[in-house]
């Protein structure tokens, strides 16, 4: 009897268990979904303005993405000066894994085969620095030529223009924004980074650009980003 006591008593429990796990708290698991969605950056409506992989990234590593909701913040401010300029065909908005690409078509910012900034796209520039002055990301900024061969004095080769343009906006933040110039790097990468073959005009058009990408890193003040 004694043995058969035990065993009814653990087939209760047995029971019970299962019981009390088939009953979901509705209250509990609302508050852990609204505390998850806010904590990814989900908006009530059930969309997003962060890739998966960007929130990954942004929520390990020392120095990485202390807040992925700068980038939104920006995204959204970005998003509706563009709107409201009547620039969409001039600049693309893409959140990557590396952070917040502002992708710039070279006419907004230079003439052909040129590197000294044209006003549009100084004021271009304004706006965005006015909306990045403020978060601690590094910013890289990144110039792409298409792949017409270009020789003279000044640029012997691609090379030379697309690292002349990028540097060019890199001295512009510095010399007429308060961007502290630790945050920003610059690098040319010619024809070689091509988003489309160089095999139409308006390919070639696109091709010919300024990246300002807001990376998934934040300044550390050692160099090593």
């Amino acid at each position: 009897m004694t043995t058969y006591g035990d065993m009814v008593t653990l087939l209760l429990v047995f029971f019970v268990l299962l019981y009390s796990f088939s009953i979901m708290d509705q209250g509990k698991f609302q508050g852990f979904v609204t505390s998850f969605r806010q904590r990814v950056g989900i908006l009530d409506g059930g969309m997003t303005m962060s890739e998966n992989n960007l929130i990954d990234g942004g929520l390990i590593g020392d120095g990485i993405a202390p807040s992925i909701m700068n980038l939104n913040l920006i995204l959204r401010e970005m998003s509706m000066y563009i709107e409201g300029e009547g620039i969409e065909d001039q600049v693309e908005l893409i959140l990557t894994e590396r952070g917040l690409v502002v992708r710039l078509t070279g006419r907004i910012l230079f003439d052909l085969g040129k590197a000294e900034l044209l006003d549009d796209g100084k004021k271009l520039l304004d706006k965005i620095a006015e909306l990045l002055v403020d978060i601690p990301n590094v910013i890289m900024i990144e110039g792409h030529t298409d792949n017409w061969p270009i020789s003279n004095e000044r640029f012997p080769s691609n090379w030379e223009l697309s690292t002349s343009r990028a540097t060019n906006v890199v001295r512009y933040f510095i010399e007429n924004t308060d961007i502290p110039p630790e945050r920003l790097m610059a690098a040319g990468y010619a024809e070689y980074r091509p988003l489309y073959p160089n095999d139409t005009a308006e390919n070639r058009a696109k091709n010919r650009r300024v990246e300002i990408v807001i990376l998934n890193t934040t300044h550390s003040g050692r160099g090593d980003y």
